[in-house]
């Protein structure tokens, strides 16, 4: 891989695409319908092994979307919002959707990194 230049590409970013693909193909087997149950159950508490592989790599700096869960009323209201990546930039709201608890929303945030996950 080079750059336009004819440059060497950077090592750091061709072995960190190589590990990143590694992982989503070791990963992809383990989005069953029973672990999206699992995890849509108890979004915020105590995983089985294959999901907190799953939850493990979604926190991880990788090539997926970054969302957030922003509280638009204490308590009583979320929505799921994405970065911008840029700084100075604030989040914003993927959807008009609200959730009446964060865990709701924590869920819909895993079902995003999942969709995202099998169509790359």
């Amino acid at each position: 891989m080079a750059d336009t230049d004819g440059a060497p590409a950077d090592r750091n970013e061709i072995a960190f695409a190589r590990w990143d693909q590694r992982m989503r193909e070791s990963l992809r087997p383990l989005l069953t319908k029973k672990l999206i149950a699992e995890h849509k159950r108890d979004p915020l508490g105590f995983h089985s092994d294959a999901l907190n592989r799953v939850l493990n790599y979604f926190r991880r700096p990788n090539r997926l979307e970054r969302y957030v869960i922003v509280c638009t009323r204490p308590f009583k209201q979320w929505r799921v919002a994405r970065m911008g990546g840029v700084a100075g930039q604030g989040p914003v709201f993927v959807d008009e959707r609200t959730f009446n608890a964060e865990a709701k929303a924590a869920h819909a945030v895993f079902l995003m990194r999942v969709e995202q996950m099998m169509r790359d």
